[in-house]
């Protein structure tokens, strides 16, 4: 897939809050009213897509996720207010075959996006004395599981956006097309930087976009440190779409730590912007992937 030219509209994503981080440690938003004020900063400086996870609700709790479709729905209702014209992006990664959670909040929050976890991967990561980070794990993404949740966002007009942890999982996008279960354009996210996963090297980049479909959208998710900023520049050198946040990252270019998305955003459009790149509006995101 050639890259797109440099002058091409930027799509730029803020991932607000992640799955487990913990609040008390970390400045990660988790009632509605922190989710909606941390994504009025980063549509203000540049974010037209949010990329949404929610948390338990029960004080002392906040690091724990919830699949409670009241939660989803009061943060969306919540950043739909403060931030009219956003595009919202639901998680849908959850472990284990029982659905029925995440397709809840994707029925009440009525989000223009969701993540579509598009293969399994062993979640790893080890401490540097030798042992486990958590309990090996198996986040469990089975073609029943993706067919399942493809049916319910198509019945629900919401747009997958595939996310690829591995580079098997890059190529079963073409495989999914094949099979009818994603249309020509689809959305790819390349997931780097995860320990047991793709890395976070700009130079991985020519080779997943060469194995992608001719007309698919792609953008990098970028896990680690303020090393993700020079894979962000190559992503957005080749016409890839940009997503940043606290769910991803805690570090700016220069190293030190952001106390909220806003920086982060502000931060990852400078990027674009010295790449030659326009920053999309939530009206001309909608336009580029075809959300009325």
């Amino acid at each position: 897939m050639s890259a797109l030219p440099s002058a091409d509209l930027a799509l730029v994503t803020c991932a607000l809050t992640g799955v487990l981080t913990n609040p008390k440690q970390h400045p990660v938003p988790v009632t509605p009213e922190e989710m909606a004020a941390q994504a009025k900063e980063a549509v203000d400086a540049g974010a037209s897509i949010l990329h949404l996870h929610f948390r338990d609700q029960t004080p002392g709790l906040g690091h724990l996720p919830s699949w409670d479709p009241e939660v989803a729905g009061a943060i969306a209702d919540a950043i739909r207010a403060a931030c009219p014209g956003v595009l919202l992006n639901f998680s849908t990664g959850v472990l284990g075959p029982e659905l029925s959670g995440p397709i809840a909040c994707l029925r009440r929050g009525r989000p223009e996006l969701a993540a579509l976890n598009a293969g399994t991967l062993n979640y790893l990561k080890t401490r540097s004395g030798g042992a486990w980070a958590w309990p090996p794990m198996v986040f469990d993404n089975p073609v029943e599981k993706v067919e399942a949740f493809v049916t319910e966002m198509k019945a629900l007009n919401i747009l997958p956006e595939c996310e690829c942890f591995d580079t098997g999982i890059v190529r079963s996008i073409p495989l999914y097309q094949q099979v009818g279960l994603l249309g020509d354009a689809p959305s790819v996210s390349f997931v780097m930087g995860v320990a047991s996963g793709m890395p976070a090297k700009p130079s991985w980049l020519p080779l997943l976009i060469d194995e992608l479909p001719p007309r698919a959208r792609w953008q990098v998710i970028a896990i680690g440190r303020e090393d993700v900023w020079p894979l962000h520049r190559a992503a957005a050198e080749r016409g890839g779409h940009l997503r940043t946040g606290l769910e991803d990252t805690f570090y700016l270019p220069d190293g030190g730590k952001a106390h909220g998305n806003g920086a982060l955003i502000e931060a990852l459009v400078k990027v674009a912007q010295d790449a030659g790149r326009k920053v999309a509006s939530p009206t001309e995101a909608r336009a580029l992937l075809g959300i009325a």
